[in-house]
């Protein structure tokens, strides 16, 4: 096993700061906070960065968590998606950012954003580190994107192998050896 880096932490920092001001000026200011929904467990590092770079630009933001999976520690995906942590409170009339790690095969963001949909938010956007466009196998648009990336396997910055390699501050190529 090898891992080459394919985007810096520095990089991702600026990119992530970036993708902050680009939520604060797509959604208006009100009295509710924005919802950055994450999905578990690819997001978590995205995420606190996000919420972190929306407060220095004065926006309060709502933490909510959903756990969606069609990989099942594989390196490829299943095609199946599961529903294994549903929200915690409503998001009727709610400015919601689905905040995820990569946009790979489109059928997990597809499957989500279809669900939430129905539960009537006020807006509803994706707001994705990574995309690999040469995965995609269902057509969903992401408002906001990180970084176009080839469609190889990686990790890192919340990204894992069988649950390994989420801690590095970087993204890197996974080469099995």
């Amino acid at each position: 096993m090898s891992l080459e880096v394919l985007i810096s932490e520095a990089d991702v920092a600026r990119r992530t700061k970036e993708l902050a001001a680009e939520i604060s000026a797509s959604i208006p200011v009100s009295d509710q906070p924005i919802m950055l929904l994450g999905i578990l467990k690819g997001s978590v590092h995205f995420l606190s960065d996000l919420s972190r770079a929306l407060w220095a630009l004065d926006r309060e933001c709502q933490l909510e968590f959903m756990q969606v999976s069609s990989w099942h520690g594989e390196m490829a995906s299943s095609g199946i998606v599961q529903i294994k942590k549903d929200l915690d409170s409503s998001i009727e009339d709610r400015d919601v950012v689905i905040v995820e790690d990569i946009l790979d095969t489109g059928r997990t963001l597809s499957h989500l954003k279809e669900l939430l949909a129905v539960r009537r938010p006020r807006s509803l956007q994706i707001c994705t580190l990574l995309s690999k466009p040469e995965a995609r196998i269902v057509e969903v648009e992401a408002e906001m994107l990180g970084f176009e990336i080839p469609d190889k396997f990686v990790v890192g910055y919340g990204l894992d192998y069988d649950e390994r390699y989420r801690n590095l501050p970087y993204i890197a190529v996974y080469h099995q050896d």
